[in-house]
């Protein structure tokens, strides 16, 4: 907290005001009138600091009774404010600060390149280490005013052929460098990393040398997303990539797709009944028997019903349908079995807000180690919001789940519903197109892959011949149908069908549960 001389106070780090009397108050620049004049002090070292006097001297630092004191410069070279601070860290200005300038800029001259800091001390330090040969400033008031105070001195900052700005290693200190370098010119702000919190600290620790590294390795500022063929992106790519990581339990999957990857988007999409549903759930089965930990977000059922419905998988049996006997050990070591895979759900029903959602996803992937993750559906995450707007909610919730799954570096499988067509439908066997997915484009142009499952439900062999199309396939680029699938009644599965045959190899159709064989790729 800074107070001044005329009694009313700011605080740099969340901003809040107080007037004089003590009460909290808006800033008005034109009421603000403080030139009480400077303080003497005198020099002396800071031992605690490691700042010798020397260094407080070319910088005019001075030291009080009960106070220190940095001296602020106006353009024109003379002293004009000064900013106290006691021993509790507390802050008061005295003279005009608003004629003040960064810390240390009368005395930063005649050099290439310039270190900006967020404290007077870490200025003196970074100073101190470079034996007062290379200028080192810092901004007036802190992380939160920082672009302010670079904002004043821009002209004194672009006349530096590199400005480094080495603030605090915290968020707020990163944070503020990165709004300041995106006030200089291009190419010219650097942001420097240190091993401890700030400069002061590091001369505390003896280790100047590495202070004075960290100024020349300081990278250069390129705004987010700017990506230079330096030898770090060069060692990125050299990195070797798994084609495949995870199979699916279905072999034309395997032979378009080449597998799952994660950090990818794979949505699944069919009509009402279909099976896009069970066929995520042979998928989450058959990942969990490969070793690969999954979370399951289902949002129209129970958690339990989904848990049944992997349960059922491992038996080769609908549990949901026949009932089972507690006590049969064989319901017991399909659960242990699962439990021991490392299966995690998600306890809730309906609609989620996003914000929640995502949280327990991120928690999934992060906390838990999921490698995979299922949401069932992505329509309903925004369903019970007060929008009037459904295809722009869908549009956020899709962005948002697929950067979390980037950044956390999860596979992330997708259900989402359709639009209602204008030909035959989808319930009928309709074929579906990138374009019939529910929402705006956000669905197809995020997914890294888009399976469709289409299959009339009208038809005398109502559980036959689901026919699996590749809408959209980033990886590979192959597109088109890659297999057909077989709802056993009596198993409750839906399996690779009879009609599948080379290229698409079909897999085991009966027993346990076991993934399809991997295609020579």
């Amino acid at each position: 907290m800074g107070r001044w001389s005329d009694g009313h106070a700011f605080c740099f780090v969340c901003g809040y005001r107080e007037s004089a009397a003590g009460t909290p108050a808006e800033y008005d620049a034109e009421k603000d009138h403080r030139k009480p004049g400077l303080k003497p002090g005198e020099y002396a070292p800071i031992r605690k600091r490691c700042l010798r006097e020397e260094t407080l001297q070319h910088y005019d630092y001075r030291l009080g009774v009960n106070e220190q004191y940095a001296t602020y410069y106006d353009k024109d070279g003379r002293a004009v404010a000064q900013k106290g601070r006691d021993a509790a860290k507390g802050f008061r200005w005295y003279g005009e600060s608003k004629k003040a300038l960064l810390f240390g800029q009368q005395c930063a001259q005649g050099s290439r390149r310039i270190v900006v800091t967020e404290g007077e001390l870490d200025a003196m330090s970074v100073g101190q280490a470079t034996n007062l040969k290379w200028p080192a400033v810092s901004v007036a008031n802190g992380a939160q005013g920082a672009a302010e105070s670079v904002r004043k001195s821009l002209e004194f900052l672009e006349g530096f052929e590199a400005v480094v700005f080495m603030f605090d290693e915290d968020e707020p200190g990163r944070k503020a460098a990165l709004e300041c370098a995106a006030l200089l010119s291009p190419g010219k702000a650097h942001i420097a990393t240190l091993p401890l919190k700030d400069a002061n600290e590091m001369l505390q620790a003896g280790r100047e040398g590495d202070l004075v590294n960290a100024m020349w390795r300081a990278k250069e500022y390129r705004p987010d997303g700017i990506v230079s063929m330096d030898e770090d992106l060069w060692q990125e790519i050299i990195q070797p990539r798994a084609k495949t990581e995870a199979l699916y339990p279905y072999a034309g999957l395997n032979a378009k797709l080449f597998g799952l990857r994660t950090g990818e988007v794979v949505t699944f999409c069919a009509g009402t009944g279909v099976g896009k549903s069970t066929a995520c759930r042979e998928i989450a089965y058959s990942l969990s028997q490969q070793g690969e930990r999954v979370g399951y977000v289902a949002l129209e059922e129970h958690y339990t019903a989904t848990l049944l419905s992997l349960m059922s998988i491992h038996l080769n049996r609908p549990l949901h349908l026949q009932g089972f006997d507690p006590e049969d050990p064989a319901v017991r070591q399909a659960y242990d079995t699962l439990r021991e895979s490392g299966v995690e759900f998600y306890d809730h029903w309906g609609s989620s807000e996003t914000d929640v959602l995502l949280a327990k996803m991120r928690y999934m992937s992060v906390g838990l180690g999921c490698k995979w993750i299922f949401l069932d559906h992505i329509s309903i995450v925004v369903s019970g919001l007060e929008s009037q707007n459904e295809r722009k909610d869908i549009d956020v919730a899709m962005t948002r789940c697929a950067s979390l799954a980037r950044e956390c570096k999860f596979g992330l499988v997708i259900v989402s519903h359709l639009r209602k067509g204008t030909g035959t439908s989808f319930e009928e066997g309709g074929q579906i197109s990138l374009a019939d997915l529910r929402g705006t484009a956000a669905i197809a142009q995020l997914s890294d892959a888009v399976v469709a499952l289409e299959r009339d439900q009208q038809s005398e062999d109502k559980y036959a011949d689901t026919t699996v199309r590749v809408l959209k396939n980033r990886f590979a680029g192959q597109t088109g149908v890659c297999g057909y699938l077989d709802y056993n009644t009596e198993t409750g599965r839906l399996m690779d069908g009879e009609r599948s045959s080379d290229p698409f190899a079909a897999g085991t159709p009966e027993g346990g549960g076991e993934p399809a064989q991997q295609a020579d790729f």
